[in-house]
């Protein structure tokens, strides 16, 4: 007999069945909201991983199609790899609910949520979230929870919890946040220049509201929950540490990672290393775990000298940022390019500008969401770091850094209407040493102004870290945090905006939360970085958007046609429109409302493309002049074709001012002339003449 738990929760009820499915897995929770349907499974393998020294978490958010009544599309019917939706909503549980898991625990843990139907009132992303962590929560897996997560939208400076998907699409915030019972944990935003003082508002009302939520998981924990199972303890000896310390003592360990050169600190590390493992020979023990502890003695020299001595590695201010430059233009050819280096962080920005017909198409679970015509990729190629690795294509982390970058310039976008374009911006890391999804925003938006895209104002992006101490008033926030203070730090609080408000917030922690007076002074000093950025280094790159595309970029002619003669336009099985690009090596978009653009590189092919739409979509009067070709030669006259798919005849008789006898004698196939029309003939045809042509002389 399964148990129900109910509450109600932002005006709807929230139900979890306990023990109506899944009874194999560790831990299980079939969600309702609304009529939105969730089965969230939490399970764990009996034994730790061999060889790893880290926390073996999958997290997976399953899209089923039947959950909206579609059959998904391709050969084989069937859903295929993750969706970037699926990916992202994944990495969104993850990330708050990593760190409640043992630090030493090495079994491998798997989080699956599959969405089953959807309420479009209902979001699954969010039920998916919850379901995680009373799975977790419930079953005997070591977790330090209950977690709970709230999202927030925004509409006319009005906060709404738990937003339906076409609030959430289309208000001023897209805010989820992540609490335990004392501490904000995650928070992941997109917003429109929302600024930082709503922002923190709509922050701590979901975090009051997670704890609503975290009472009612604790009471399903109470009465159905398992108790936690023994693990293997995967922690480094204290007495290896002992050994290490005598081997290289601590102020050497600190000589060897105090420098601003990435390359000469790994060094130095490597060295140390071969140390421990000449000393260790004899232990298979320690030399097993040797790496990890290396990591941990990095780790607690550099946490002691940014928080007692506050010193960081590269001899940098706490508040200091690294060097910065910036440049446009350096990648010839393509339509719009920036590079953005921050320290040993460099990022190349390039734009491509295509057609409204090369939007990405979407399927997924929100059917309001069918194209994208903004995309924003990000990659990170092994030699960014110096490593050897083969490309595999992007993962998680890739997709993860691109969605943000993307988030973070949407609010600043022109309109269809503006900006009759696609727009893809892929950002190549160079080098990486900290927060290369930052400066990806800041090199896309010098690429989009340098690209001619009208951005509406500069977007730049910081992100800064944390280290804290024994209690939770001793802590140090750090500005522009490099890989080692990333690796060794509690924080990654990534933020940007323009310089009236935020337009994307994603953090990331390693410990069990963070107090007020944190999340305050890193929403602070990431305001007052990105208007350094901007004013110091961006700007003087370049200022605006420059005022038209560039040369190698397509260009777009837009026209309105009546709706009524589209047909005419695209003609039979599309015959009229495939003439018209053929003929002029254009690309043409109509819309339902008669929108028409026509792009291509070559103005004056452009404008004849326009000149066969309008002649096609006229309506034929006495008097109008055309320039045609002769495409069919009869006994009585000539049929002359002015535009793809519309001809019309001049009799022998409107030839010639002068009498001829055969039509051959004046015209031949193929024929470029121009005619003037006589309105239609009897059969309802277009007339047209030559000789009376104003102007015309023989």
């Amino acid at each position: 007999m399964y148990k129900s738990f109910s509450m109600e929760l932002a005006g709807r009820t929230l139900t979890v069945d306990i023990d109506r499915v899944g009874k194999q897995a560790n831990g299980c929770a079939l969600m309702h909201y609304g009529e939105t349907t969730v089965l969230s499974t939490a399970t764990a393998s009996d034994k730790p991983r061999d060889g790893i020294d880290f926390f073996p978490l999958s997290v997976e958010f399953e899209e089923k199609l039947y959950a909206v009544g579609k059959i998904p599309g391709g050969f084989n019917k069937r859903e295929g790899k993750a969706s970037e939706n699926a990916i992202l909503t994944a990495r969104v549980i993850d990330r708050p609910m990593r760190p409640l898991f043992p630090k030493d625990y090495r079994n491998d843990v798997s989080l699956n949520n599959m969405v089953m139907s959807v309420d479009p009132e209902c979001r699954p992303e969010l039920e998916a979230m919850l379901g995680s962590a009373i799975s977790t929560c419930i079953s005997d897996i070591p977790f330090d929870g209950p977690c709970a997560m709230t999202q927030v939208g925004l509409v006319d400076g009005e906060f709404i919890i738990n937003p339906s998907q076409a609030v959430w699409n289309d208000g001023d915030l897209m805010l989820t946040v992540a609490s335990t019972k004392e501490k904000v944990i995650m928070i992941e935003a997109g917003a429109n220049e929302v600024p930082e003082d709503k922002m923190l508002e709509a922050i701590y009302m979901a975090h009051d509201i997670n704890q609503t939520i975290i009472a009612f998981i604790d009471k399903i924990v109470a009465e159905v929950g398992k108790p936690k199972h023994e693990y293997t303890s995967c922690a480094i000896p204290t007495e290896m540490f002992d050994e290490m310390k005598k081997i290289v003592t601590p102020e050497e360990m600190e000589v060897a990672v105090f420098t601003d050169m990435k390359q000469i600190r790994e060094e130095n590390i490597r060295n140390i290393t071969a140390k421990f493992e000449e000393a260790f020979a004899e232990n298979e023990e320690w030399l097993a775990v040797l790496d990890e502890a290396v990591y941990q003695y990095q780790k607690k020299t550099v946490r002691k000298m940014i928080l007692k001595d506050q010193k960081r590695p590269d001899g940098r201010a706490i508040n200091e940022i690294r060097p910065l430059a910036a440049e446009v233009d350096l990648i010839p050819r393509v339509h719009g390019s920036a590079m953005f280096t921050r320290g040993q962080t460099q990022i190349c920005d390039v734009v491509t500008l295509a057609p409204l017909s090369e939007t990405q198409r979407v399927d997924g679970l929100d059917e309001n969401v069918t194209e994208k015509r903004y995309m924003h990729h990000y990659n990170f190629p092994s030699y960014s770091v110096g490593e050897t690795k083969p490309s595999r294509g992007p993962g998680r982390r890739e997709i993860g850094h691109g969605a943000l970058a993307e988030r973070a310039l949407i609010p600043v976008l022109p309109t269809v209407e503006e900006f009759p374009y696609t727009i893809r911006a892929v950002s190549e890391t160079f080098e990486s040493n900290g927060s290369t999804s930052m400066a990806s925003t800041c090199a896309s938006c010098m690429a989009l102004m340098a690209a001619g895209v009208p951005i509406k104002k500069m977007v730049a992006g910081i992100s800064c870290g944390l280290v804290t101490g024994d209690t939770d008033d001793e802590y140090l926030v750090l500005t522009d945090i490099q890989g080692l203070e990333d690796f060794f730090g509690d924080m990654d609080f990534k933020v940007t905006g323009t310089k009236d408000g935020i337009t994307a917030i994603q953090m990331d922690i390693k410990i069990h939360g963070l107090t007020r007076p944190i999340v305050e002074e890193a929403i602070r000093r990431t305001r007052e970085a990105r208007f350094f950025i901007m004013d110091e280094c961006m700007s003087k790159a370049i200022s605006a958007p420059r005022e038209e595309v560039g040369k190698y970029a397509p260009k777009i002619v837009q026209i309105t046609i009546d709706p009524a003669k589209i047909g005419d336009v695209v003609g039979q099985r599309g015959k009229t429109i495939n003439e018209i690009i053929d003929r002029t090596g254009v690309k043409i978009d109509i819309t339902d409302d008669g929108a028409v653009s026509v792009c291509g590189t070559d103005a004056e092919r452009m404008a004849q493309a326009v000149d066969m739409i309008r002649i096609i979509t006229t309506d034929f009067e006495e008097g109008q002049i055309f320039t045609g070709k002769v495409i069919s030669i009869k006994e009585f006259g000539a049929f002359i074709e002015f535009a793809p798919g519309k001809e019309g005849m001049v009799h022998i008789s409107k030839i010639s001012k002068e009498r001829i006898n055969r039509v051959e004698d004046v015209l031949t196939l193929g024929d470029k002339v121009t005619v003037i029309c006589m309105g239609k003939d009897k059969m309802g045809r277009i007339s047209f003449s030559i000789k009376d042509v104003p102007g015309r002389t023989e």
